[in-house]
């Protein structure tokens, strides 16, 4: 099976293993960088050019976009999609799951638990917002942001009024969330890969820090998730459309709630923690799916000929 994957570097930890695994299982692999791609969009023959060539025929692609290029990312998926491509997440689930605003709306609407959010535009209703969430302290966070950069803990009202103007003033959008205090700066990282929890982990903020992110030196551990917490988990998942993704959750007094699903998860701290082939499972799945997918298109493609 000939596979891509969409990825600006190749040395990357996520990117080398999930390349080692495919080859591993007999698959051909190509790295590609989205920003080098440019498209001939046309209903008959769509094509993705790359570096001065036409790309060949790809049976699957696994899309790991970058926040920062979102939207051309999504736009070369969407046309490898045109192209009759398996995508391992399908580019407008990946666009869903980027939009955190949105991502909350419809979590919640599905009754997924999730911490207390505020939104708004006017700088008049500010005061009004932080009731609505409860008060300080509280967590604003950008709805840009990656990784925890954009992501501040406002202590005090005085605080989060400062902060939220200063946003404001900006032009950035933000959002306003309810402090989970007992989780202690910890959260739960649960690898999602076709509607099964494959590892779940532990990550624990450094003292002072209540971001977890393993980016700003956070530390994982092996947990085990209970009942509601895997229900969640995936249920999340489901709800974003995604095939594999890392759903965080924080342990709250009123049970798990849901901070962010994402679409392109890191798997060096989840690998390590865990010891499994994360890397392995997630090619297993897409050339699973990627093969049912093509054989139910030849089985349509013959009865339309009969």
């Amino acid at each position: 099976m000939k596979i891509a994957i969409l990825s600006r570097n190749r040395k990357l930890y996520s990117t080398r293993r999930l390349v080692e695994a495919a080859e591993q299982r007999g698959h051909e692999v190509q790295v590609i960088d989205v920003l080098r791609c440019y498209m001939n969009i046309t209903s008959m023959r769509p094509s993705i050019h790359y570096r001065g060539q036409v790309l060949g025929d790809f049976d699957a692609v696994i899309p790991r976009i970058g926040a920062s290029v979102t939207f051309y990312g999504t736009a070369v998926l969407r046309q490898f999609e045109m192209m009759g491509v398996y995508p391992l997440n399908e580019s407008v689930a990946i666009t869903r799951s980027r939009d955190k605003l949105r991502s909350a709306q419809l979590l919640a609407r599905k009754g997924i638990g999730m911490p207390v959010t505020g939104f708004a535009h006017n700088p008049d209703d500010i005061q009004d917002l932080l009731k609505v969430v409860g008060g300080a302290p509280m967590v604003i966070k950008l709805l840009e942001g990656t990784q925890g950069i954009g992501v501040v803990l406002a202590e005090t009202q005085k605080a989060a009024e400062s902060v939220i103007q200063a946003f404001m003033g900006l032009k950035a959008n933000i959002m306003v969330q309810e402090f989970i205090k007992e989780a202690g700066g910890a959260d739960l990282r649960c690898l999602v890969v076709g509607e099964k929890i494959v590892a779940a982990m532990k990550r624990q903020g450094p003292e002072g820090e209540f971001r977890s992110n393993l980016h700003r030196g956070g530390s994982a551990s092996l947990i085990r998730l209970t009942p509601e917490e895997r229900s969640t988990a995936v249920r999340a998942a489901r709800i974003m459309g995604l095939n594999v993704c890392g759903v965080d959750i924080l342990r709250s007094n009123h049970g798990p709630v849901v901070m962010e699903v994402n679409s392109s998860p890191g798997l060096e701290g989840i690998e390590k923690a865990s010891e499994k082939d994360i890397a392995g499972m997630i090619i297993d799945f897409v050339t699973r799916r990627a093969l049912e997918t093509s054989g139910k298109k030849n089985r349509t493609t013959t009865r339309g000929r009969g």
